[in-house]
């Protein structure tokens, strides 16, 4: 792969080229990319989303969407530094084609603030309850009017490939989605691959998958513009990363492991002495102990070792991924930048803590049954309703079910799948409240 084609700034629809040297330096592409997501009603919707604990009423626990701009942060610094001394080691990006450190930096930004914009309802077990539905619950059913890969598509219900929808779908009046640049939603796509066949490696982009088959065609002429290398069997759509999406994943790896952690802390999840030794054993050869000393509150010092934290994880993931770039650009780094760090250990070790007193607390996984339990039933009943519309058999009730749903779904879609992936993009763009609204109107618990 080459800098010069994964920079692209061409966008959906676009009929001449895009050239850097050509754009506006008071408004970027990259840059505009950026103020297209934070404005768009998808992003706006994370504020209501779990991040780590659902449904939370603590005003310091993160959202989705307070995640998402922490990741966006980090991933601006990841990309200007990285930016920088690519800069210098290929000076014909800036001095033949007029790239600047601030586009690596805007790039991984937007990226990264986009990243958990396809995630549903109540974390990631949202996302499990879709899948489960089709595979194991009333969703099974449509099996037999699927292809295997659209069936796959539902059965494992990813967040990412969601994302890529949200980002891209055409629709009346908005042609392309939001018309990101290409750049942008390449190191947007993780996983460039479809969800068939689930492929036994240990490469980190054959983790997960990143479309769904309704964006087929879109992905493709993505990945031929920006030169991403095939890989896989020639019937398989899979390519290796744009390499700026290990910066998004490393942004992503580096606030969750951090800030995850300090919301146990805040939550009372986790104990205040054990946690910072933690955070001590991250830092432990960059931090002032005279500064440190100072401190006298629980939350300063917590406050402080956090942003040591996350500058310490930034650098390192800087000279990572400078070390590995030929590798990156070959498509033959098959790890995460953090899998690689010298901190390797201490990152687990906090992990391990999060999962045993955060994830796995009686409060989270009490929540998460409440949302099991609210997607799987949104789900039959609106299945249920396009479904039956679709073959004219409507009883009275799916009809006022399509009532709510007319302005949300487009029940002219030609096929069940398309009908069925309508309604989980649906369900998946609501809030956590707006689900809980939903789900306690058609069961006539509130009205």
């Amino acid at each position: 792969m080459n800098w010069e084609q994964l920079l692209s700034l061409k966008r959906f629809g676009d009929k001449n080229k895009r050239l850097r040297k050509e754009q506006d330096e008071t408004r970027l592409g990259f840059e505009v990319d950026y103020d297209r997501i934070i404005f768009s009603s998808e992003f706006r919707g994370l504020q209501d989303k779990t991040q780590v604990v659902p449904l939370s009423k603590t005003d310091f626990v993160h959202t989705r969407l307070t995640h998402s701009l922490e990741v966006s942060v980090v991933g601006r610094s990841l990309g200007r530094k990285v930016g920088q001394r690519l800069l210098e080691k290929h000076p014909h990006l800036r001095d033949a084609h007029g790239y600047q450190i601030n586009d690596f930096g805007a790039i991984v930004a937007a990226a990264a603030l986009a990243h958990d914009i396809g995630n549903p309802p109540f974390g990631h077990s949202g996302e499990k309850a879709i899948g489960q539905f089709f595979k194991s619950g009333d969703g099974r059913y449509f099996e037999d009017q699927l292809s295997e890969k659209e069936y796959q598509d539902l059965c494992d219900f990813e967040g990412n490939a969601n994302g890529f929808k949200m980002l891209c779908e055409s629709r009346a009046g908005r042609p392309g989605g939001l018309r990101l640049s290409y750049a942008v939603l390449g190191a947007f796509t993780k996983y460039p691959k479809e969800s068939l066949p689930k492929k036994p490696t240990n490469h980190v982009a054959d983790k997960k998958y990143g479309f769904f088959q309704s964006e087929k065609a879109e992905f493709q002429d993505l990945a031929e513009e920006l030169g991403l290398l095939k890989r896989g069997h020639q019937d398989d759509i899979s390519y290796a990363r744009h390499p700026l999406a290990y910066l998004v994943e490393a942004a992503d790896d580096i606030c969750y492991t951090i800030i995850d952690f300090e919301d146990g802390i805040n939550l009372g999840l986790i104990q205040e002495e054990f946690a910072l030794e933690y955070l001590l054993n991250l830092v432990r050869h960059t931090i002032q102990t005279s500064t440190y000393n100072q401190l006298q509150s629980t939350q300063d010092r917590l406050t402080y070792l956090r942003a040591l934290a996350i500058n310490t994880l930034i650098n390192e993931a800087v000279e990572l991924f400078m070390e590995h770039e030929e590798a990156i650009l070959n498509g033959e780094f098959p790890k995460s930048l953090m899998d690689c760090s010298q901190y390797e250990a201490q990152i687990k070790d906090i992990i391990k803590v999060s999962i045993e007193n955060i994830y796995q607390s009686r409060e989270v996984v009490n929540k998460e049954l409440v949302g099991y339990k609210i997607i799987n039933e949104l789900l039959k009943v609106f299945t249920e309703a396009v479904i039956n519309d679709h073959k004219n058999q409507s009883s009275h009730f799916d009809r006022l079910v399509l009532k709510v749903l007319e302005k949300q779904i487009n029940l002219n879609q030609e096929t069940t799948y398309e009908l069925l992936l309508a309604v989980c993009f649906c369900i998946s763009k609501m809030s956590d409240s707006n689900a809980i609204l939903t789900f306690k109107k058609l069961n006539a618990a509130e009205i």
